[in-house]
């Protein structure tokens, strides 16, 4: 799989699916980075093959529209599309 790992932070197990040519994914990593998250992200459309279906099915799990970015929170919540308030409450300090 073509699972990246970005160090940072520790917040809990964070999972982004994000697509290379997404403005907003690219918004989604920058924010994670400018906040210091550790994360690891897949570039779905760079996944070929059955593999690309298993993630797209799972990225669907967590959000019905399949939209990207999708960010996966301790296998537990979702985050969809690109949403600073939210990533920031999600994952703030008190985490």
């Amino acid at each position: 799989m073509g699972i990246k790992h970005v160090e940072g932070r520790k917040k809990g197990n964070i999972m982004l699916y994000a697509l290379s040519t997404c403005v907003w994914c690219k918004k989604t990593k920058r924010l994670l980075n400018t906040l210091n998250i550790a994360y690891d992200y897949i570039d779905v459309d760079l996944v070929g093959g059955d593999e690309s279906e298993k993630i797209k099915e799972t990225v669907l799990k967590w959000n019905p529209s399949g939209s990207y970015p999708t960010i996966v929170v301790d296998e537990q919540q979702s985050i969809v599309g690109y949403d600073p308030e939210k990533i920031k409450e999600v994952l703030g300090n008190d985490r």
